[in-house]
């Protein structure tokens, strides 16, 4: 059954907005979707409009210890050596990253994992919010976005995914894997419009509350 597009209190979530996403996969160590400047411009209209609506945002980050220990697995497939600590591309976008004046409605999670809830602080941190909505932005849409999405849905959260604000490892795993979330919640899909004019209207409703109180 199909939810409203907000449900509660939302958080957005941008999912490792690094700058390898810019960058060959020789160099990257994996491999990225076309349009990668194009979801930076829309994620950077997502977080402004987050901010003045008053929505809290997690910005994550993959980072790795140059030793390789916390690789684990992920080294067993198609994708190499990547987002290790002090090298190349592992930075966020400084578009995309944290305001250190809000400290308690923006946040910098570090992980070593493809999911944010594996070994981080990221569950606290939501139900210290009281959230219930996630919207999710960034990459891979395929690996961290969609193992993401797929944890916070067995823990009862609503997740929305902004189809065009994510990109995958190609374009046929990143469609594969919007399809698979939108299987396990309908309407979990949508669109920067979509997410900017409803945050939008949760800033109209917060002014409002401010002028009456």
């Amino acid at each position: 059954m199909q939810q409203p597009l907000l449900v509660g209190r939302p958080v957005l979530v941008v999912v490792d907005i690094q700058q390898a996403g810019a960058m060959p996969p020789d160099v990257a160590g994996m491999t990225f979707m076309p349009g990668f400047e194009g979801r930076v411009q829309r994620a950077e209209r997502l977080v402004a409009a987050a901010r003045a609506a008053g929505v809290p945002i997690v910005f994550f980050q993959e980072v790795h210890r140059p030793s390789g220990i916390d690789f684990g697995r992920e080294l067993d497939g198609a994708e190499g050596r990547h987002c290790v600590d002090g090298e190349l591309g592992t930075d966020l976008v400084t578009s995309l990253m944290p305001d250190p004046a809000a400290d308690d409605r923006e946040f910098h999670i570090v992980k070593r994992r493809y999911s944010g809830f594996i070994g981080t602080e990221f569950e606290i941190v939501l139900r210290a919010l009281q959230a219930q909505t996630l919207v999710l932005i960034g990459g891979l849409t395929d690996v961290c976005v969609q193992y993401t999405f797929a944890d916070a849905h067995q823990r009862d959260f609503h997740v929305r995914v902004v189809e065009d604000c994510v990109g995958g490892s190609s374009t046929a795993r990143h469609d594969a894997a919007l399809d698979a979330m939108e299987y396990l919640q309908a309407g979990a899909r949508r669109s920067t419009d979509e997410i900017v004019e409803a945050f939008g209207s949760l800033g109209a409703v917060r002014e409002l509350a401010a002028v009456g109180a």
